[in-house]
């Protein structure tokens, strides 16, 4: 199966029937800040974005939301139906996620509290949005409540999880890649005086190769990382990303392959005339930009749940 088929399986199996009634909600919320319309406008409502207990997958699912004494609330009423929601499964065995409210996005922890601590917070609830009340009547289950921890650091900025320091490594070679491209064109067009830089001060074709050989070298070690490092930790945590991993390390040899490519175009681009070099650069990124898509999309909720990545020296 292409891996891209295989994600759609993997994601759709078990949740179609709540992804077809929450994408339109989730839609909606993203394109107006925070402001849904239909059967829930008006309403407090989030988004949380899960990682899937069974599948290491993102599930994002739309949840009301409660503000109590400067706590964050999520209420898993499901509508006042017999089980809890499906959000609040994947809260319980993985409960590091990501908040979407109004504009803001940030990473989180979640705490379930139970007993008489559970009970104190249900009241303070219930007097804020009684409507929860109404739902409690309807269902023989107690609704779980659980507070949102927005994660900080020492110095008070907002914590980024694993997931998006993954998501920042890739930016940061898109746009190497992005400027090596432009380069390429600037040696074509003969405007070699925008290659070469103080910090660049090598002939042209020189500095160029330069260039090449860093984005190549970090992308090398960047994808040799994830198969020594983070893949069997996943692996580990997440037995069901086993088949999808293993996509990633085939085309992680895939990517090795179009790298020695990129790097022979430019070491001798002198060789090549400027249209044929220009279109396999193109073809070669496009195929890069693919496997970073599918990377971000199947791993990036799965390293969230791992916690936070470490801070950044200043």
């Amino acid at each position: 199966m292409d891996p891209k088929e295989r994600i759609q399986t993997v994601t759709l199996e078990g949740y179609a029937a709540a992804t077809e009634f929450n994408q339109p909600i989730i839609d909606d919320f993203r394109a107006n800040d925070g402001k849904v319309s239909g059967m829930f406008e008006g309403a407090a409502l989030a988004l949380l974005t899960t990682v899937g207990a069974r599948t290491g997958l993102p599930r994002t699912s739309p949840v009301g939301w409660v503000e109590v004494d400067g706590d964050q609330v999520a209420v898993a009423s499901a509508g006042g139906g017999p089980v809890n929601p499906s959000w609040y499964h994947n809260i319980v065995a993985n409960p590091w996620l990501t908040v979407e409210v109004d504009t803001d996005k940030y990473q989180a922890l979640a705490e379930i509290p139970h007993g008489s601590a559970r009970e104190e917070l249900w009241q303070k609830v219930i007097a804020v949005a009684p409507g929860y009340a109404d739902y409690q009547k309807q269902t023989s289950r107690e609704i779980p409540l659980v507070i949102i921890k927005p994660q900080e650091g020492p110095n008070g900025a907002r914590l980024r999880g694993i997931g998006a320091e993954l998501q920042e490594v890739h930016d940061w070679l898109r746009k190497e890649m992005a400027e090596l491209r432009d380069q390429v064109d600037d040696y074509l067009a003969g405007r070699t005086s925008a290659i070469r830089t103080p910090q660049s001060p090598e002939d042209p074709a020189t500095a160029l190769r330069t260039h090449c050989m860093t984005f190549c070298q970090a992308l090398n070690v960047h994808h040799t990382g994830e198969d020594d490092h983070a893949f069997p930790v996943l692996q580990q945590r997440f037995p069901a990303l086993t088949p999808i991993l293993d996509d990633l390390r085939a085309e992680h040899v895939v990517v090795a392959r179009i790298n020695k490519q990129i790097e022979a175009l430019v070491t001798d681009v002198d060789s090549w005339d400027g249209e044929t070099l220009r279109a396999e650069l193109d073809r070669l990124t496009t195929e890069l930009e693919t496997h970073l898509k599918y990377e971000e999309e199947t791993l990036s909720a799965a390293l969230n749940a791992m916690g936070p990545a470490p801070q950044r020296r200043p």
